[in-house]
């Protein structure tokens, strides 16, 4: 197992993955809140680099964190009820008007909560499904089935 040492220096992992942070924060998070996704991302890294042991999958393991800081405003902002588990994000979402098809993005800030996270690590931050199923904690034979559902979401809903 490697030590800490084998570790590239935080910088090197800034400069090789900013733009996949950001660009994955602002998809999650909108335009608004996305540099400040980024942001707590990147400390939250910065806290647990000392501690981790391999540099294997450094990029998964950022675009993880980013995915989680995303979720936690997210949730942050919503109403705490037992029942609004599965309920689309509609309220707080970003605001996509000024993005390319905001139809589409629309759509898909209405998806249900893991679907929405899925499709977007799947087809914006470019993640597998194993990496994908990293993030959701959950199987990549789930990963798919929720890129799945989400797909035929919004294809039955942008058809429409």
């Amino acid at each position: 197992m490697p030590t800490p040492s084998a570790l590239p220096p935080f910088q090197a992992l800034i400069d090789a993955h900013w733009r996949d942070v950001a660009r994955l924060a602002r998809a999650l998070a909108g335009p608004v809140d996305g540099d400040d996704v980024a942001q707590r991302a990147w400390e939250k890294a910065l806290n647990a680099y000392p501690g981790l042991t391999s540099a294997k999958n450094l990029r998964s393991w950022l675009l993880t964190i980013t995915a989680r800081c995303a979720t936690d405003l997210h949730r942050s902002r919503r109403p705490q009820s037992p029942l609004d588990d599965d309920l689309p994000l509609t309220v707080d979402g970003p605001d996509v008007t000024d993005w390319p098809d905001p139809d589409l993005w629309r759509a898909v800030g209405e998806l249900p909560e893991r679907q929405r996270v899925a499709v977007t690590l799947k087809y914006v931050a470019d993640l597998d499904h194993k990496a994908v199923a990293a993030v959701l904690d959950t199987t990549p034979a789930a990963s798919r089935r929720l890129v799945s559902d989400a797909l035929a979401t919004l294809r039955k809903e942008l058809d429409s």
